[in-house]
């Protein structure tokens, strides 16, 4: 949902008008623009993902800063994910600074006065996950935020979020959108308590958001001919025995998920302007399988058609409906980064 667009205001109003739109969030913050020798330009979107909020500024430079007084009032207690996907910044709170720029993911108590500025051009981005939904103490929140980058979930979580912010106009239209939202807020959880390595909440958290982690996973690298049962078990810190105990819980045939993953990005790939000026083989390839043969006849049986088959009539007719959804039951990777 789009909160404001200064191009919709003359040039001596935006600045009021950038301080009112943060004014009316359900977590109010002081906000301000940063000198511009071009003058102020923002735009600034939210969008809902459950109980999880997602906040876009896109700004020529601000300043957000929440108050003794806003960090006390009674509404719910919010946690908050911040990074950028262009340019760069800091998050001061606790006496601490964090730096925040695309390869960063930063964790702030709103519960609690902080403060985050943006110099010069930039794309901020801020995940607000209410306390109840996070499910962890506002204590354990702000001891994991400077450790945030020692947890082994640190780059997949990253990656991520960055994905669902490239995406989130699509996502929270979609009918799952609170799904989405509920896991992200998974990992967000397990990114915290492996940062802690408290026992505590470590194990319990790790062990309640496995499938939660390992789809995530398998989104990211399911193009990679080498991504196997043994590798997903050896990144999320478990057995193969493990993995394989939370799966048939899920009621889920890993290996055969994966093979219908990279069927059908091969089914969008085909379809694709490059796709269609690529061989077969090398499509087959580039979505994860080594053997064009064996992709083929994998590709037959899943849509009833064979992969030259398919891209001809994409370039006659328009790609045709799949003979099949091989979309797993519970898909994290329907997220970004699929």
């Amino acid at each position: 949902m789009l909160l404001l667009d200064t191009d919709d205001f003359p040039p001596d109003q935006r600045a009021d008008a950038f301080r009112a739109a943060f004014a009316r969030t359900s977590t109010p913050v002081a906000a301000d623009p940063m000198p511009s020798g071009a003058g102020f330009s923002a735009r600034v979107q939210s969008w809902q993902f459950g109980g999880a909020t997602l906040m876009a500024v896109d700004s020529s430079g601000h300043r957000l800063a929440t108050s003794p007084r806003q960090a006390g009032s009674d509404g719910p207690g919010v946690a908050s994910v911040t990074f950028t996907t262009r340019g760069a910044g800091w998050l001061s709170q606790f006496g601490r600074d964090h730096t925040v720029g695309p390869r960063d993911v930063v964790l702030a108590d709103l519960t609690a006065p902080c403060s985050c500025t943006s110099i010069g051009a930039n794309e901020s981005r801020s995940l607000r996950i209410p306390y109840d939904q996070l499910g962890l103490p506002v204590a354990v929140v702000r001891e994991a935020a400077p450790q945030l980058p020692a947890s082994p979930l640190y780059d997949l979580v990253r990656r991520h979020l960055h994905d669902l912010a490239g995406r989130a106009e699509e996502l929270a239209s979609d009918s799952s959108a609170a799904a989405f939202g509920s896991a992200t807020t998974d990992l967000i959880r397990a990114l915290i308590t492996s940062a802690l390595r408290d026992q505590r909440f470590d194990r319990p958290v790790m062990a309640e958001t496995l499938m939660t982690r390992v789809t995530a996973y398998v989104g990211l690298h399911v193009a990679e001919p080498d991504l196997t049962a043994e590798r997903i078990a050896r990144t999320q810190h478990v057995s193969l025995r493990q993995l394989y105990k939370a799966c048939a819980e899920a009621q889920l045939s890993l290996e055969q998920w994966i093979i219908d993953q990279r069927l059908e990005l091969a089914r969008i790939a085909l379809a694709s302007p490059a796709g269609r000026r690529r061989s077969i083989a090398a499509t087959a390839l580039a979505c994860g399988f080594a053997d064009p043969s064996h992709f083929s006849r994998r590709f037959r049986a899943a849509f009833g058609t064979t992969p030259r088959g398919w891209r001809q009539a994409a370039l006659t007719e328009g790609a045709p409906p799949a003979a099949r959804d091989p979309g797993p039951p519970v898909r994290v990777s329907n997220l970004p980064g699929s």
